[in-house]
């Protein structure tokens, strides 16, 4: 069984199609695991759910995706990402916004958990220190945790060393290596396959992940869309100028 996993889509069809066409050359997949914020920021919500819901899916909730459906508020959300979260509200039809506020904040599909931030606070916190690793590695009742929400791809191992003989070892950060076979051990780890849709890492393309149980194994993925595309759309929508240009330098 191979599952592509992705998150933070945010609405962006173009990097979405790039990333299922991509995966198709890579081996293939039978099934999408989605880590959450399949909207907001950009242009087309309702396609990228369409999209999505044509394969044997398995989502949990994103800030975005609930704040979408009125699940949560929206009011603590920067200015750009509040209004693009208005406008993406409008856009959705009333299944859909059934379907995000039906998502569940924690999923299980073995070997894995699947969460948004994390398992400590699965909608909001960004997991990108030790201690946030630590806190989810503790709670985390599978081998490994699959992550979103900082939009930036990596590793977190358990088997970190102590930095002194009175301190217990700590998970440590590991680049997540573009098109390598990573394979799964007994050692836990965290795993964020980075950002479909507008990626954080200063590198623009669309990142995902795909799992192999044969092995096991992961193995990322980055691949090149038709950003001016969608930064078209996005203009026609008259969403936020900052969003529009973000796209371009992967911040």
């Amino acid at each position: 069984m191979r599952a592509l996993i992705v998150s933070d889509i945010h609405s962006n069809l173009d990097a979405l199609d790039a990333v299922i066409a991509d995966a198709g050359r890579n081996g293939g997949f039978d099934a999408v695991w989605s880590l959450g914020d399949m909207v907001g920021y950009g242009p087309e919500p309702s396609a990228c759910l369409r999209r999505l819901r044509e394969f044997s899916l398995t989502a949990v909730a994103g800030n975005h995706d609930y704040a979408a459906a009125g699940v949560i508020n929206a009011a603590d959300f920067n200015g750009a990402a509040y209004a693009a979260i208005q406008w993406t509200a409008k856009q959705l039809d009333a299944g859909e916004i059934r379907f995000l506020a039906g998502l569940p904040q924690v999923a299980q599909q073995p070997p894995f958990t699947l969460v948004h931030g994390s398992l400590r606070d699965p909608i909001t916190e960004y997991l990108l220190h030790p201690g946030q690793a630590a806190a989810t590695l503790e709670l985390l009742t599978t081998p490994y945790c699959l992550v979103g929400h900082s939009h930036q791809p990596f590793i977190c191992r358990e088997n970190g060393h102590p930095t002194s003989s009175r301190q217990a070892a700590v998970p440590r950060f590991y680049a997540f290596p573009e098109g390598e076979r990573v394979p799964l051990d007994s050692v836990r780890c965290i795993i964020n396959p980075g950002s479909v849709g507008q990626p954080r890492d200063r590198d623009p393309r669309a990142s995902y992940a795909i799992f192999d149980n044969n092995g096991p194994a992961i193995e990322h993925y980055r691949v090149e869309y038709d950003i001016q595309a969608t930064q078209s759309k996005m203009r026609r929508a008259a969403l936020p100028q900052y969003l529009i240009e973000r796209l371009d330098y992967g911040a």
